[in-house]
C-alpha cells in the first residue's frame, strides 16, 4: 500500500499546514481572540460572544482542543476552555520560523 500525502512530508510541514488550517476559519480565531481578551477560562458564555449555534462553537472548540491549542477542564455540568500556553508558544515559535524565511533581496525571477 502506498504512503498517505502526510507521509511524504515532515512532521514540521504536516504541523505548519494543521495550524494554517485551523486559522483558516473566522470562527476558530474569533474563538481565539476571545479567550485571549478575557485571559481567562470561559465557560459556555461562547455562544453569545461568537453569535453562532452552540454545535458549530462544539466542533469549533474541539478542532482546537485536538490541535491542542486550548485545553477543556469539566466543572459540574460545562466544560470550561483556556489557551493551552505551552502549546501556543510552541506554535508561534514554529509558525515565526515559516513565515519569517525572507528571499534574497539580489533575487530577480518571474
Amino acid at each position: 500500500m502506498g504512503l498517505t500525502k502526510t507521509e511524504m512530508f515532515t512532521e514540521q510541514q504536516n504541523k505548519i499546514s494543521l495550524f494554517a488550517k485551523v486559522f483558516g476559519h473566522p470562527a476558530r480565531v474569533s474563538i481565539l481572540q476571545h479567550l485571549f481578551k478575557i485571559d481567562s477560562c470561559v465557560c459556555g458564555d461562547l455562544v453569545n460572544e461568537i453569535g453562532l449555534a452552540q454545535p458549530t462553537i462544539s466542533q469549533h472548540l474541539k478542532e482546537l482542543k485536538n490541535l491542542g491549542l486550548i485545553k477543556g477542564n469539566i466543572e459540574g455540568t460545562s466544560v470550561c476552555y483556556c489557551i493551552h500556553k505551552e502549546n501556543w508558544t510552541e506554535m508561534k515559535t514554529l509558525m515565526l520560523a515559516f513565515l519569517n524565511q525572507d528571499l534574497s533581496k539580489d533575487q530577480n525571477c518571474c
